[in-house]
């Protein structure tokens, strides 16, 4: 699995044909160069919305096409789309000892630089919060990388074994709506969980998906066939940037 992270300031100035490919005679971009591996991107909303922008596509198809006058080539871009940013502009939202605050506008200025249709096709949000001394400095130990390792392994056998007949599938990311509704069905307190939170957070259906798909996977670190609310609670609480009142 290779790995593109070497994202620096320089940077953030990248070209939409530097990102998914092109030239006169079209080359491969960042995205296919990551091909089956990690594309990370720091700091995401210093990049230019529209060179982002162009990533929508080549995400959900997995590969991305460039014409020319007399020819067109495709090249592949399946990649693991891993990205951060502060929380702010000025890195201390929602903290009341901040040296730096940022006015409502601020912040909404600062997130706009993310559209909402790619946010949608980002499967996780994970807001961090700043870890207090206390934790640091605790000597207990955590699970280990090995017993993580095995977990995910697991898994992934499982998504394996899932999907052997079916031809180009072989992992939950890569399930489409047939799909999604043949391995991820709910009962009925499930159903009205997401039913719920779709109503409240304003999801949209590719979101809906997005979040059946990660509770799948929950549901197969813990080596069980069938979701449950807990799976969908938890895949719901993956999605910190479509709750409403995020910004205070």
């Amino acid at each position: 699995m290779k790995t593109t992270n070497n994202f620096n300031d320089t940077l953030y100035t990248i070209t939409s044909a530097a990102l998914v490919g092109g030239g006169g005679y079209p080359q491969p971009g960042e995205i296919s160069l990551s091909h089956n591996g990690v594309l990370f991107l720091d700091e995401l909303p210093e990049f230019e919305r529209r060179v982002l922008e162009v990533m929508r596509q080549p995400m959900e198809d997995r590969e991305v096409t460039i014409a020319r006058a007399q020819y067109t080539v495709t090249y592949p871009s399946s990649f693991m789309l891993v990205a951060s940013m502060n929380p702010s502009p000025g890195g201390y939202f929602n903290d009341p000892d901040a040296p730096v605050t940022s006015s409502p506008a601020e912040m909404q200025r600062y997130l706009g630089k993310i559209s909402g249709p790619l946010l949608d096709r980002i499967d996780i949000h994970i807001e961090v919060t700043p870890v207090p001394f206390e934790k640091l400095s605790d000597d207990r130990k955590g699970e280990s990388s090995v017993e993580i390792r095995r977990r995910v392994e697991a898994a992934r056998d499982l998504q394996t074994e899932r999907f052997k007949d079916i031809k180009d599938l072989h992992y939950n990311a890569q399930m489409g709506t047939k799909h999604i509704r043949e391995f991820c069905k709910l009962n009925a307190s499930s159903k009205n969980l997401l039913k719920n939170a779709m109503q409240r957070l304003n999801l949209s259906a590719r979101a809906y998906d997005r979040i059946l798909k990660v509770a799948r996977t929950i549901a197969d670190l813990e080596g069980l066939e069938h979701l449950n609310e807990n799976h969908i609670s938890e895949a719901i609480q993956y999605r910190s940037l479509d709750r409403e009142g995020w910004l205070g």
